[in-house]
Formats: C-alpha cells, sequence, structure tokens
C-alpha cells in the first residue's frame, strides 16, 4: 500500500506540472520563514517530497520563498550578507528546485525595511524621528508600549535603504539573482512614507540643499531617494534575470499617500495588494484597491493569509470556507490569488493549511479561465481623494446596494463613464478638473458631497453644482427631512445626521430635494440637553441637504465619511437614491442582499461579459472579523446592459445554461442559485 502511494504521488506531481505551466502564478502562497537565532536546526527537517506534497494539495502554482527574513539572516550561502548561523544548508537552492520540479514559480523575498542584525550590526542605518529615536511603522516608538507584556506585534525597527545599506540590498539582490534560477523578487518594508532624520540623512538632505524642517521639502527629498533605491535594485534584478517579476511592498497601499502622489507602484511589474481582512480594515477594502490597480494595465495579485489573525501566528486557522469565499472574491474582482502561511522553523510544511487551502484553490482552477485576463466594466466611476474615512464609506454605500463601478482618478478611457461619485475630501488638480469639465460637456453626471470639490480660497466649488457656498457648519449636528423624490425607505420625518452639513444656498433654477433642521444648540458643557445630541427645530434651515441642477446632485452632508464611522443605514439609503435620480441604469443589477457583492468582467477575445456574483455574512467574532455561514441564495434576477446582442447565457462553474429574456431595457436571466460565489457568463 505505501509503494502505491508513493506511486501515485508521482503521478500527481507529473500531471500538476503540465497543467501547472497553462494557468502558471494564478493560486500563489505566501511562505514567511522570519526565523530568530534562538532557535536551533532551522530547516533541518526540511524534505523535498514533503514540500511538493503540500504545493500539490494545495493546488499552488506559485509561491514567494525567503531569500532574507525580518531577523536579518539569509537562508542561503551569502558573501553579502550572513546566513542563518543554525542553518547547514542553502534552503533557498533546496525550494527552488522542489518548485520548479513540479511546475511551481518561485519568488524569492527580501525583507528591506525591518532586519534585526542589520539593525544591531549598524545602528547608523535604522530611520530615525525628529527627536532622534528609532521607530517602527506608523512612526511607534518602543517606549509608547508596555513591554512588560511581551513584544507588541509587527515592531521591528525600521532601516532605510541609503548609503551603506542600500549597497548591501543591492549586492544580496545581485548574488541571489546571479546564483538561482528565479521567476521573480519580492522586497518587503519599503518605508516610502517615512523620512529619515538620522545623522548620516540629516548631513545628506544639508548637503543637498534640503530645509530638514521642511517637512514637504524633506518628504519630497525622501521620495527621490526611494526611487534611486527602486532603480538600482530593478537594474540589479535585470541585469540577471531580465523577465523576473518584481514587486516593492508598501507601494499598493492606499493610505499611504507617496505611493499614490508620486506613482511609485510603477515600479512593480504586478501589482499585489496586501490585505488581511479578519483583523485589518475587513472585506470592503479589497474591491477598490482592485479596480485602482486594474487602471495600471498590469497584473493585480490580492494577498489574504490562512490565519485567524495576522502575519506570523503559528497554529491559527482560518475556516476553508472563508478561504474559499476570500478566493473567490479575489478573482471575482479580476486578481490572482495568494495566500500567505509561514513555514515552521525546522522546514516541514503544515499539511492541514494546505488541505485548506486546496479547498479554495481547487474552485479558482475552475473559474480562472473567467475571472482573470479580462476588464472591470461599468457605467458609474467613483474618484478616490485618499482619505481612508471618505474613500470607504462612500465604497461601502456602493457595494452593500450592489452598484459596480469603476476608479477614476487613473482610468485613461471615460467614455463609457455616465457619473462619477465625489466624496467630501476630493480636491482636483487642474488637469483633472480641465478633464472633468469635458467630462460635464459631453454629458456626464456628477454626484458631490459635502466639501468635495470646494475651494475653499476661492469660496466656490470647482463645478457648477447649482449652489453657492455659505459656510462651515454652524452646530454640531444637524437632521434631514426628503421630499417624496427622495423617501424611499426612508422617514418622512427629520433624521440625524452626526456632523452637520456644509452651508449651501441653492440658486434659481435649481432643485431642493431634501432640506435640513437646525439643532437648538450645539451640545457643550454650558448648553445641554438630554443624554446624547441636542433636538431639532421644528422650521427649516436656509440651506438645503440636497440640490439637483441639470446634471449634478450635490449632497451637503459627507454621507461617506459619516458612513464608515456610524453606518447609518439612512444615509447610505439616502445616498442610492439620490443616485438613483441620475443614475438609474448600472450595466449590472441583482436583487441581493447588503451583504453580496458583484463585479462585471468583459473578456473581449472570447467575446463575453461574466458577473461574478459573491455572498457571505462577516461578523464580528473578538478582535477578528470571520466568515463562519455561507448561506445558499435562490432565484436571483439579474439584468445587464451592454450593447452587444447575447447568444447564449450559462453559469460557470457548473456550466448550466440559463434562458434569457431581451427587453427594451438590456437583458434580464434568473440565476438559480449563489452559494459563497457565482460567475454568470454572457456570451455574444
Amino acid at each position: 500500500m505505501k509503494k502505491l502511494m508513493v506511486i501515485l504521488s508521482f503521478v500527481f506531481v507529473f500531471v500538476f506540472q503540465q497543467n501547472a505551466q497553462v494557468t502558471e502564478g494564478t493560486r500563489q502562497i505566501h511562505l514567511d520563514f522570519h526565523t530568530s537565532e534562538h532557535i536551533a536546526n532551522i530547516g533541518a527537517k526540511f524534505d523535498k517530497k514533503q514540500f511538493q506534497e503540500a504545493l500539490i494539495a494545495g493546488h499552488v502554482n506559485s509561491i514567494n520563498v525567503f531569500a532574507k527574513g525580518h531577523h536579518g539572516w539569509c537562508y542561503y550561502p551569502s558573501k553579502a550578507g550572513k546566513m542563518h548561523p543554525n542553518l547547514q544548508f542553502d534552503l533557498l537552492k533546496e525550494q527552488i528546485e522542489a518548485c520548479h520540479e513540479i511546475g511551481v514559480s518561485v519568488q524569492a523575498y527580501i525583507t528591506v525595511g525591518w532586519s534585526v542584525n542589520d539593525a544591531k550590526e549598524h545602528p547608523e542605518w535604522r530611520c530615525l524621528n525628529q527627536d532622534g529615536e528609532a521607530f517602527s511603522h506608523n512612526g511607534r516608538v518602543l517606549s509608547e508600549f508596555d513591554t512588560s507584556k511581551g513584544l507588541p506585534f509587527t515592531w521591528w525597527e525600521l532601516l532605510s535603504p541609503e548609503g551603506g545599506y542600500l549597497d548591501l540590498i543591492v549586492a544580496q539582490t545581485e548574488e541571489i539573482c546571479k546564483n538561482y534560477d528565479l521567476d521573480g523578487i519580492w522586497y518587503d518594508i519599503i518605508p516610502i512614507e517615512y523620512i529619515n532624520y538620522s545623522p548620516g540623512s540629516l548631513a545628506d538632505m544639508k548637503a543637498h540643499g534640503i530645509d530638514v524642517n521642511n517637512e514637504e521639502a524633506a518628504n519630497a527629498y525622501h521620495v527621490e531617494k526611494m526611487k534611486v533605491f527602486f532603480e538600482k535594485t530593478t537594474d540589479a534584478v535585470k541585469k540577471y534575470l531580465p523577465d523576473a517579476s518584481l514587486f516593492y511592498n508598501w507601494t499598493t497601499t492606499m493610505n499611504y499617500k507617496n505611493a499614490i502622489n508620486y506613482d511609485l507602484y510603477k515600479y512593480n511589474t504586478k501589482q499585489d495588494l496586501e490585505d488581511l481582512p479578519t483583523t485589518w480594515d475587513g472585506y470592503d477594502v479589497f474591491p477598490m484597491r482592485a479596480k485602482f490597480f486594474e487602471n495600471t494595465g498590469q497584473p493585480i495579485v490580492a494577498m489574504s493569509g490562512k490565519f485567524h489573525t495576522a502575519w506570523g501566528e503559528f497554529g491559527g486557522f482560518k475556516h476553508k470556507d472563508a478561504l474559499l469565499y476570500e478566493t473567490a472574491s479575489m478573482m471575482a474582482f479580476g486578481a490572482r490569488a495568494n495566500i500567505g502561511d509561514q513555514l515552521h522553523p525546522s522546514g516541514l510544511m503544515e499539511m492541514e493549511t494546505y488541505k485548506n487551502i486546496g479547498y479554495a484553490f481547487e474552485y479558482l482552477e475552475n473559474i480562472e479561465a473567467y475571472a482573470l485576463d479580462g476588464k472591470d466594466v461599468a457605467n458609474l466611476g467613483v474618484w478616490l481623494s485618499l482619505s481612508k474615512e471618505n474613500d470607504e464609506g462612500t465604497v461601502k454605500m456602493l457595494l452593500e446596494n450592489q452598484i459596480d463601478f469603476l476608479v477614476v482618478n487613473n482610468l485613461d478611457d471615460w467614455s463609457n463613464i455616465e457619473t462619477i461619485v465625489i466624496n467630501g475630501a476630493a480636491k482636483l488638480k487642474v488637469a483633472d478638473q480641465n478633464r472633468v469639465t469635458k467630462f460635464l460637456k459631453r454629458g456626464g453626471k456628477l454626484l458631490v458631497m459635502g466639501n468635495g470639490i470646494l475651494d475653499k480660497q476661492k469660496g466656490q466649488f470647482q463645478f457648477d453644482l447649482g449652489v453657492k457656498y455659505k459656510g462651515a457648519a454652524e452646530y454640531d449636528i444637524d437632521f434631514t427631512l426628503v421630499n417624496d423624490e427622495l423617501a424611499d425607505n426612508l422617514p418622512k420625518s427629520s433624521f440625524l445626521n452626526y456632523a452637520a452639513a456644509t452651508r449651501v444656498e441653492a440658486i434659481a433654477g435649481s432643485e431642493v430635494l431634501a432640506k435640513i433642521r437646525e439643532p437648538y444648540f450645539s451640545r457643550t458643557l454650558e448648553h445641554f440637553t438630554s443624554h446624547r445630541n441636542t433636538p431639532y427645530k421644528l422650521e427649516d434651515a436656509k440651506h438645503p441637504a440636497v440640490v439637483k441642477n441639470n446634471n449634478t446632485i450635490y449632497i451637503a452632508h459627507d454621507l461617506g465619511k459619516q458612513y464608515f464611522e456610524t453606518g447609518a443605514r439612512v444615509h447610505r439609503d439616502l445616498f442610492y437614491n439620490a443616485l438613483q435620480i441620475i443614475h438609474p441604469k448600472s450595466m449590472l443589477e441583482v436583487d441581493l442582499p447588503s451583504a453580496a457583492r458583484v463585479n462585471l468582467m468583459h473578456q473581449p477575445d472570447k467575446k463575453r461579459y461574466v458577473a461574478h456574483l459573491l455572498y457571505a455574512t462577516p461578523m464580528k467574532r473578538g478582535e477578528a472579523e470571520i466568515i463562519e455561514d455561507l448561506i445558499p441564495l435562490y432565484e436571483l434576477k439579474t439584468k445587464i446592459r451592454i450593447p452587444e446582442k447575447i447568444t447564449k447565457v450559462y453559469t460557470i462553474p457548473n456550466r448550466k445554461e440559463l434562458l434569457y429574456k431581451e427587453t427594451k431595457d438590456g437583458v434580464e436571466v434568473t440565476v438559480p442559485k449563489l452559494k459563497c460565489h457565482q460567475a454568470v457568463v454572457f456570451e455574444y
């Protein structure tokens, strides 16, 4: 029996290798290996066959393995750096050979910003703040934490790749790329957002005429130093591996404005989107990021983890159904899937982990042809402001209403966009303003909220919204009273806004769709009533809540930010009702609960559109947001509006052909069942 299992295993390896060559890089693993020198016998139980069996069980066709981890040790014999003192063989070489034997592509991981050994041996390489203190991510210093409870999660001293440290990173890159048959390089912890005020960095800035007390100038120079790092390491990789993929982590973080404002993500050959929805920002950040980075024209890779909480969790398990939903969501939004794992210091792979991953990745094998190498399509655009609260709140309101959208900031072609939503933190540069002006002239529509596109210096909005700016709010809160046109699912009495509206005056020709009622006074120590907020006056305020003017709707409240902070359904419904007035016909319409998500994709070379439907109900359990129950939904009315004539409709992966009905308003079909994920293919 044992001999038979060995034979079957080698047959499986051969078949897997042949299949993996077709879909290489779509189902990935990020195999963390940050191992301390205080652990003995590193990698001693590594076994090529066991390593391969894990990847085969996981249906994996690409993996990131470690050349150098956060402790600063290398996992290969290094002349530039230092090999882990308790590793007795070339682990990197063994892993690469094991992967390539079964058709799995391999990217080597190199840490940059966090490297304990380098920080100890060269304290001058550390990033320091203006007080001369070493810090970690988010600028936090160790003295802020109660270390009696142990070392804080992900607290590592941050290093800056400049001077001698840059030379080391380049040298290590060169020796890795020269000596190993790699498919890519994956750099981690690039401190693009953190100005370095170390003595060496200060001397460098002063030598180049930078005012070190001018944060804006210091940051601009810091970005230029990061570009030198990108260029030197890129050259080192391409010198030996011209076809290798290249990725620099932290360049695709929407919250890092340097990454976006200076286009630092353009140094990547693919865009990996690291996200651990269980303990970071939840499940609705990824779709927004995917739609932004899809516009780069490069492959996008969505990264999550097998962990219940976050990176570095040994023995933590996410349920296989949660992995199924997460990875199906990744592909539904056009991304390759990457699941993070952490190799045991012994070098043994945890087979239970790869059974769970395999459960999800096997499903992806059946849908990836209908999820990748296409283009998201929608006729609604969203302008991101790079304000977390405003962007995520606005997108959440769209996702929960299953209104598909594209991010338009970096989208070249707006020809199919009919309406653009602009939230309360958006400020447009001159070139962007000119582009929106042309959009409006050709009949495009805008929905603007709060202070979005407000030029405070001029005291006016950048476009004609049918209102005149009168000033900031005068109270802490206020109330909205809608008219009949906006009343669907809303109370016809005044409802609370947790932050008051921007004050505007509706100009002649505009239509007021909702009014404001102000409180008697703001809640202060001197003036208060009841427990929470002051009630409203019975007369309408002079400034309105919602105004329609030709092709624009202006909502005076910053509903995106309010929904992010308070999640009041009245605000989401108000936003939805207002949007429906100027944008009543999305390209895809599905009647689904608020937890469902949709995305429409076009694969023109295959002459088909694919509607991806997703449904799961994340819930908070302790510190983690989990997915436990995958509840099926039935008989889902679906409508698609596309210019081509449809010839066939069917579901994937079960390929069940569906009857469809052509109407003047699109093509209607009933999807029999949705459990977790369902793709609906419309051929033309």
